[in-house]
């Protein structure tokens, strides 16, 4: 039986509020990483979604090492454990 994992994880980027675009944009282009919301203020809603907890800390280092953005940090973070061989049989 192989168990593999998920990880589900929240950040909440804050960005100086005149360049939220562009750096929305880098960040919709990082792999398993989904925008869900924003605001006027510079606060950008991220959730990854990966195979290991190493990508949820490299994401968050290569956010918050862009242009423009103050602060990157963790909001929620979940692991999910599945059997990949039962969702092979289905």
């Amino acid at each position: 039986m192989a168990l593999q994992e998920v990880h589900i994880s929240s950040l909440v980027v804050h960005v100086k509020p005149e360049f939220l675009a562009s750096v929305k944009e880098q960040i919709a282009a990082m792999p398993n990483a989904e925008i869900y919301g924003d605001s006027e203020e510079g606060k950008v809603i991220v959730v990854l979604e990966t195979e290991n907890q190493g990508y949820v800390t490299d994401t968050i280092d290569k956010i918050n090492n862009l242009e423009h953005v103050l602060n990157t940090f963790l909001v929620y973070h979940q692991i999910e454990h599945f059997d990949s061989q039962s969702e092979d049989d289905s």
